[in-house]
């Protein structure tokens, strides 16, 4: 079994960390909106249509520096530059209008973006737009459970006020606590209908099932600060769901849901790096991963080739490297875990809190709208 101190396991989430942010930090132009486009960034002019894409990406890029940072609050000059860019996407006039490009997803844009701010951005004209969210917009009327936590969440960070229920309310009733006993259900059906041969190389869950499950993992434990706050019993079960998705995504080479799943096991409380399946994980993006530093796609049936146009390499490749990085860096940080308290936004009441109370953000300043998936 390899473990977080097997000095061949150490180097290689290492050599995946420098290579991710080091290619990230090369291409921060490509997260800004508002870089000149042209011949020297290799990007054309903005299309109104696509507005909204650029703003998420920015948003990406934005959880990764929050998570950084209270991760290591050192003078990184690498996220620092990161920091000063986003800066300056923040203050910029324009953001606003891309935040809301896509009518369906603006107020959740809204949201992560005031929850995500970096410091020296608190009169941006995006957080004054902010007055635009409707009562409906932070009201959990009409959503699913995952939904209402994933609304909590962000509203919190951003400090406006809601009526969605406590965290501990919505760990009761979340996809970690409940898509287990449903994946063996399903399973056992399929069994008696065609017979586990047909089933071994079918996923335990479907794909949005299973970005639920770790962005769940994410929002209940705000990546790891905290207790994810489950029921007693729970966490075993999730931790075997986990473990089989894990095991289906190695096979398939399945690069970004295979990140997201590892820090769903540093968010449970798992030591990822002391699985068998964690490290066989971290094992697969290391492979994937190209001299550059990048990860070339959510999986290796549609990774992008080293041949594309930069601006098309880096709209497939982007995503799944920031994810890799952003595990690695909770990775990192698992050998000294958070306090094993409530659910939700550290600083955040826990089971005992009111509908509606917003959290203090801490130290420096997530996805659904940003959250890594």
């Amino acid at each position: 079994m390899t473990t977080a101190s097997d000095p061949h396991s150490s180097h290689g989430l290492r050599r995946l960390s420098a290579g991710t942010l080091g290619w990230l930090g090369r291409r921060l132009d490509r997260f800004d909106p508002f870089a000149a486009p042209g011949p020297a960034s290799g990007r054309p002019p903005a299309e109104p249509g696509g507005a909204h894409r650029p703003a998420k990406a920015a948003l990406e890029l934005a959880l990764l520096s929050h998570c950084w940072t209270r991760l290591d609050e050192g003078a990184d000059p690498r996220r620092t530059e990161a920091t000063a860019r986003l800066r300056a996407i923040w203050r910029h006039p324009g953001f606003p209008r891309l935040l809301a490009a896509d009518p369906r997803a603006a107020a959740q844009y809204r949201l992560a973006c005031a929850a995500l701010a970096p410091a020296g951005t608190e009169d941006a004209p995006c957080r004054a737009d902010l007055a635009r969210l409707t009562p409906a917009d932070l009201s959990p009327a009409g959503r699913s459970p995952y939904q209402r936590l994933e609304l909590r969440y962000y509203a919190d960070k951003a400090g406006v006020a809601h009526t969605v229920e406590p965290y501990a309310d919505l760990a009761e009733r979340n996809v970690l606590v409940e898509l287990p006993a449903t994946a063996l259900a399903r399973a056992a059906r399929r069994d008696r209908r065609v017979g586990v041969a047909v089933r071994a190389d079918e996923p335990p869950v479907t794909v949005p099932e299973a970005y639920a499950l770790t962005h769940s993992s994410f929002y209940l434990s705000d990546f790891a600060r905290t207790g994810p706050g489950l029921p007693e019993g729970a966490v075993a079960a999730a931790a075997d769901l986990v473990a089989r998705l894990l095991e289906h995504c190695v096979r398939h080479d399945w690069w970004d849901l295979a990140a997201e799943l590892v820090m769903t096991q540093v968010c449970l409380g798992l030591d990822a790096l002391g699985t068998p399946e964690g490290a066989a994980a971290v094992d697969c993006l290391a492979r994937a991963q190209r001299p550059d530093g990048s990860l070339p796609g959510r999986s290796a049936a549609t990774r992008a080739s080293a041949a594309d146009p930069p601006a098309a390499y880096f709209a497939t490749a982007y995503h799944t490297t920031l994810v890799t990085a952003l595990m690695t860096l909770l990775l990192g940080a698992a050998g000294t875990p958070g306090p094993a308290g409530t659910p939700g936004p550290a600083g955040t009441p826990g089971p005992a809190d009111t509908r509606g109370t917003a959290d203090t953000r801490g130290t420096a300043e997530t996805r659904g709208a940003a959250a890594a998936g």
